[in-house]
């Protein structure tokens, strides 16, 4: 059933959220993300959720690792500067393996940096923020949209594979208006409901298998529930011998990796007949669509391979593209954080950077100007 809206990106992402069923927001307002904290204290308590203002980041964060672990899903937003104080909450969420999601409206940085201006600068930060070998899903809307639709994907994939997830938003994302159609999600769409079953006293709070993850059991159950974010057995005790710390890791690596071709989700625009091709993601995505319409017009093959997961990264889909294009162009607010990951992919394609840091949204003029020398 459609339910077509306006409306602006950070209000989807807080209607997308309640849609796949989370009942808990507990944040620290920050430009350019507020919006999604005011819409979560107006909208969940009309379905019997709760909202909190925290006194910072990394308490937000605490909070929604605490109702996950009592059974409710939640959720947090935030921009660049509290995402740093964020990660060892995220690296705790990792290891305890506790479902939980983080929505990221970037702006220009480093620290305070641009502080109402967009940017795709935490993309890395999303990877590699916290300490330790790890793997990450991470997905980046470019659309209003898509806001609704990969809030509520990331709901699904954080209680699926009991992760935080991140959500990969922009200062131009979050805050522009479109129309959207906020659908029912269909119950394949859904998290999957943590169901438990059998004697409580066989229960483990975890079995290294990433392809039968056991659900998380909510506190206070007659499933008892031991996390620990050091080493641990499938108990939760702490075991830290070198066998057990290497399955551990590589258990946390695997269960992401493995299943990467379910997680990852591309679009393509144009690419069946494409030689010109460009990778992006988020609002960058946007300004590439409008270059390639514009280089259609002037009869230039042209496509767009975006990216709505960046983590784990598509491999499969960029090398597929880099093997049928004669030019490659990788446009993203930031210095080439995506653009490293393609040219680890390539084998010989002229690959391009177009890279843009002052706080403005690259245009499809800037990017057909970048390549020109090259078509």
């Amino acid at each position: 059933m459609s339910n077509m809206k306006f409306m602006q990106g950070n209000e989807a992402v807080a209607r997308g959220a309640i849609a796949a069923g989370a009942r808990f927001f507990a944040g620290y307002p920050i430009t350019p993300s507020s919006e999604i904290a005011e819409q979560c204290s107006l909208l969940l308590p009309k379905v019997g959720g709760t909202f909190i203002q925290m006194e910072d980041e990394m308490a937000s964060l605490a909070a929604v690792e605490g109702a996950s672990c009592a059974g409710v899903m939640g959720f947090t937003a935030t921009s660049g500067p509290g995402f740093c104080i964020m990660q060892e909450h995220i690296g705790h969420a990792l290891m305890c393996e506790i479902p939980c999601v983080i929505v990221v409206v970037q702006r220009g940085g480093p620290s305070t940096g641009l502080a109402t201006k967009p940017a795709q600068g935490d993309v890395m930060q999303a990877r590699w923020g916290c300490n330790g070998d790890h793997s990450i899903i991470a997905l980046s809307p470019s659309s209003v949209e898509e806001c609704y639709e990969l809030t509520a994907k990331a709901f699904y994939f954080a209680e699926k594979y009991r992760t935080p997830v991140i959500v990969l938003s922009d200062g131009i994302t979050g805050k522009m208006y479109e129309n959207v159609n906020l659908r029912e999600l269909g119950e394949d769409e859904l998290p999957p409901k943590r169901e438990i079953a059998g004697d409580p006293a066989d229960y483990r709070t975890y079995n290294f298998d990433p392809d039968n993850i056991p659900p998380l059991a909510p506190f206070g159950t007659a499933w008892q529930t031991h996390l620990s974010s050091a080493m641990h057995n499938e108990l939760g005790y702490s075991f830290g011998a070198p066998e057990n710390a290497d399955r551990c890791v590589r258990y946390l690596t695997d269960k992401i990796e493995k299943h990467i071709d379910e997680i990852t989700m591309t679009r393509s625009y144009e690419m069946e007949d494409a030689d010109v091709v460009f990778i992006s993601y988020g609002c960058s995505a946007r300004s590439a669509r409008g270059a390639v319409e514009k280089l259609r017009e002037s009869g230039v093959k042209a496509g767009l391979l975006q990216l709505q997961t960046v983590w784990p990264f598509p491999k499969k889909e960029v090398t597929a593209a880099l093997g049928q294009a004669k030019v490659v162009a990788v446009p993203e607010l930031n210095l080439g954080q995506i653009f490293q990951e393609v040219a680890a992919c390539n084998k010989g394609t002229k690959l391009i950077s177009i890279p843009k840091v002052k706080g403005e949204l690259l245009t499809p003029q800037e990017i057909i100007d970048a390549i020109k020398e090259e078509m």
